[in-house]
């Protein structure tokens, strides 16, 4: 992934897909609207209704450290 660094802008979950980060997210600068775990924007260019469940799961999420 050309100009990222792993553990900054991304990292593998465990079935080995990239899973892009909030700093990565933030920096791009706008919600893309493909539902990313870590989107800082609210999803708000996700359309409804999937925009409503995946606020609804980021809320009944246990918090990350």
């Amino acid at each position: 992934m050309k100009g990222l660094i792993e553990g900054k802008h991304f990292y593998y979950n465990q079935e080995g897909l990239v899973v892009l980060t909030e700093a990565y997210h933030l920096e791009k600068g706008y919600c893309c609207g493909n539902g990313c775990k870590h989107c800082p924007y609210e999803f708000e260019s996700v359309p409804e209704p999937r925009r409503s469940q995946l606020i609804k799961e980021k809320e009944s999420a246990p918090a990350q450290s």
